[in-house]
């Protein structure tokens, strides 16, 4: 059932139950991803409130709860330490820039209706992709993890560094690391209902910073701007320009698929089909607008998400008092944020990094099939080490080059050319005799189903296996498309007959078959007779020309024979 976004009150309390719910699961995670992007704390909330606002509000999934997830965050970390580097004192408002351009993609890739495509990946890729952004935000948590600043260069920087990192490290710090993501691993399942594990780690972890280990000199989150936001006012650099937008365009991207496969949960949860269009759109406004305030980019979230609908969220009702509750905390609690330790917070995304990873299909992978593993690897390794664009083109690049290649094989087994009876073809009697009668002199060309482009060199295999022929009847009855190379192929044939003065026959082309064939002229060389609907009339009006043919050529030798 396709349901609108439309913001109603008939389930007022379940909404407000599953905001609550939402709120409580946000503030942990947008504290953490707006820490770990490098923006700050209040970047990571007004992140939280804004997205969740306006994707809630304009988008076409009214259960979806928008906010700073897992995949933005390490784009966003990677934006933030390029354009910082490159442009020291504006580099963090460059970085704003990239979330409203990425906004403005994601509204036009909506308006363009170009929602249904997003998430027409195959799962190696994006699995692999997913996977390799688990692996970085991993290793990007190294060092706060240890009670170190993370060291320049991302990834790459952070392997390079790990023996130093190694042996300084602090180990009160990396105490209550590891006991924030033991709280997470460990916490009791019935206690989930009452109170999200990831608020319980916060608040453990803050308890104990400020009373065992109030005086042990761990860092905190810091100081959280009280009040609304300024405005950020687009800023750009023509050295960056090109990196900014690429990095606009991969940030969108990634929203856009982070957020439709979160309505997908959402629609097997809920029973319902969202308008993946409008979504986009929603989050397109949603990240606009933060980008604006000085927030960091979202995405649809699947852990608020399914808390949001379990909990009796229906409507958008539910992400609105979400957003709500998030800016009562900002306004009038962020004082009391400023005391959480950054190990907790790098404890929550460490978390966040093992529950992105694909564990399930990485151990089985190399056992469904050997080219999956190879290429759900292969994107796990980009990813982590060369570029995430990088790593979706070419994943997806080598799984379509692989699908296409088992279709065409499969394709290629649905292209007969026969002469007598064949038993892979469903021949009616009337036909086997025409074809018995005719003694090899009428080739039957069968095709059946889509014909690819990868059709055509099986197209032109089974053509030039027989040459001795003299009419040529070509089946397209079951063949609903027609791609170009398998037109052109086709065209070849029926040349390749007509110039050595062969008749030719075309059977069943309706639909877009016919529509391509006479796009391409090839209808045209062919007398309007010999176009039928039959395939049997067809067999039978080649034989008669096949004897025609060769009543013709007896009277021509018997005159010669008279004359001479």
């Amino acid at each position: 059932m396709r349901i609108t976004n439309r913001i109603h009150f008939r389930n007022l309390k379940g909404d407000i139950f599953g905001g609550v719910t939402a709120a409580i699961i946000a503030l942990p995670m947008a504290l953490t991803f707006g820490v770990a992007s490098g923006a700050g704390a209040t970047a990571g909330l007004w992140g939280a409130i804004l997205v969740g606002f306006f994707a809630a509000l304009f988008g076409g999934t009214p259960t979806l709860i928008s906010e700073p997830t897992g995949p933005m965050t390490v784009v966003m970390t990677s934006v933030i330490a390029t354009l910082t580097a490159a442009n020291p004192e504006n580099g963090l408002a460059m970085a704003f820039t990239v979330v409203m351009m990425a906004g403005v993609f994601q509204i036009i890739f909506g308006a363009l209706k170009l929602g249904r495509y997003v998430t027409l990946m195959p799962y190696t890729v994006i699995s692999g992709f997913m996977s390799g952004i688990g692996v970085i935000l991993i290793i990007l948590q190294i060092a706060p993890f240890l009670g170190q600043a993370s060291p320049k260069g991302g990834v790459v920087g952070t392997v390079q560094n790990l023996p130093m990192l190694l042996g300084n490290i602090n180990p009160l710090e990396t105490l209550l690391a590891g006991l924030t993501v033991a709280i997470l691993l460990f916490y009791p399942r019935k206690l989930k209902q009452y109170l999200p594990p990831q608020l319980s780690a916060l608040i453990v972890g803050t308890i104990l910073s400020i009373t065992v280990l109030n005086n042990s000199g761990l860092r905190r989150i810091g100081e959280i701007s009280v009040g609304f936001p300024s405005l950020q006012f687009p800023t750009f650099s023509a050295p960056q320009l090109q990196t900014m937008l690429v990095d606009a365009l991969v940030l969108a991207m990634l929203g856009c698929i982070d957020a439709l496969l979160t309505s997908l949960v959402a629609d097997s949860l809920t029973r319902t089909e969202h308008d993946s269009n409008k979504e986009l759109i929603g989050q397109g406004l949603g990240n606009l607008v933060s980008g604006l305030f000085g927030g960091i980019a979202g995405a649809g979230a699947t852990m608020g998400t399914v808390a949001n609908i379990q909990t009796g969220g229906r409507t958008a009702v539910s992400g609105l008092t979400r957003a709500f509750l998030l800016l009562m905390v900002v306004l009038g609690l962020s004082k009391y944020l400023t005391v959480i330790p950054m190990a907790v917070l790098a404890g929550i995304a460490f978390k966040v990094g093992l529950d992105i990873v694909d564990w399930g299909f990485l151990k089985r992978a190399h056992k469904v099939s050997p080219k999956a593993a190879f290429i759900m690897y292969g994107v796990v390794a980009l990813t982590v080490f060369v570029d995430l664009i990088v790593a979706v083109g070419v994943g997806v690049f080598v799984a379509n080059i692989l699908t296409i290649e088992r279709l065409s094989n499969h394709r290629a087994d649905q292209v007969k050319a026969v002469t007598y009876d064949d038993e892979e073809i469903e021949l009616k009697p009337e036909e086997k005799q025409v074809l018995e009668e005719a003694d090899g002199r009428v080739l039957l060309f069968y095709l059946s189903g889509p014909m690819i482009f990868g059709v055509a060199k099986a197209i032109s295999r089974e053509h030039n296996l027989i040459n001795n022929y003299e009419s040529l009847v070509l089946d397209l009855s079951e063949v609903p498309i027609l791609g170009v190379t398998s037109s052109f192929a086709l065209e070849n044939a029926i040349n390749e007959a007509l110039e050595n003065g062969r008749e030719v026959f075309i059977v069943g082309v309706e639909g877009q078959t016919e529509k391509r064939l006479r796009k391409i002229g090839i209808l045209d060389k062919i007398p309007s007779e010999n176009i039928v609907r039959d395939r049997a009339v067809a067999l039978k009006e080649a034989l008669s020309h096949v004897k025609q043919k060769e009543n013709h050529l007896n009277a021509e030798v018997m005159s010669q024979q008279e004359i001479g």
